[in-house]
C-alpha cells in the first residue's frame, strides 16, 4: 500500500469514529429521556412492590415478630388512607366544578324565566289558634 492510501484509510477511520461518537451521544440522550418518561407512578409502585417482595423473601420470616408486623400494618394502612384521601379530594374538586357549572347554568335560565313562587305567597299571614286541650296538657307535662 502506498502512503497516500494509508492516509485516506486513516482519515476514513477517524471520520467513522467521530460519526459513531455523535451517534452514541444522541442515543444516550434519547435513552436518558426515555428512561425518565418511562417511570410513571404506576410503574414506580410496581417496582416498589416487587423490590419489597424480593427483600422480604431474602429476610427470614422469623425476624417478623409482632412489632414488625404492627409497623408494616401501620405503614400500609397509612399509605391506603392517604391514597383514599387523595382520591376523595379529587372527587370533591370535580363535584365542586360540576356544582359551579350547574349554578352558572341555573342563573342563566332564571334570568329568562318568570319566578316560581307567587308574590302573594311570601306575605306573612299567620293565623294563631289556641291549642286543643290534649295538646295543652302534653306541653305542660313536657316541661
Amino acid at each position: 500500500m502506498r502512503f497516500e492510501q494509508l492516509q485516506q484509510h486513516v482519515e476514513r477511520a477517524e471520520k467513522r469514529v467521530e460519526l459513531r461518537g455523535a451517534q452514541t451521544s444522541l442515543y444516550w440522550t434519547i435513552l436518558k429521556q426515555t428512561w425518565k418518561d418511562g417511570w410513571t407512578p404506576g410503574r414506580i409502585v410496581i417496582a416498589g412492590v416487587v423490590s419489597g417482595f424480593l427483600a422480604g423473601r431474602a429476610e427470614p420470616l422469623r425476624a417478623m415478630n409482632g412489632a414488625r408486623w404492627m409497623q408494616m400494618f401501620t405503614a400500609v394502612s397509612s399509605f391506603v388512607a392517604s391514597a383514599q384521601a387523595a382520591a376523595a379530594a379529587d372527587t370533591a374538586e370535580q363535584a365542586a366544578d360540576t356544582a359551579q357549572d350547574m349554578q352558572e347554568q341555573a342563573e342563566g335560565v332564571q334570568a329568562d324565566e318568570e319566578p316560581l313562587v307567587d308574590e302573594a305567597f311570601d306575605q306573612d299571614d299567620i293565623v294563631v289558634t289556641a291549642p286543643r286541650p290534649a295538646e295543652a296538657a302534653t306541653e305542660l307535662s313536657e316541661r
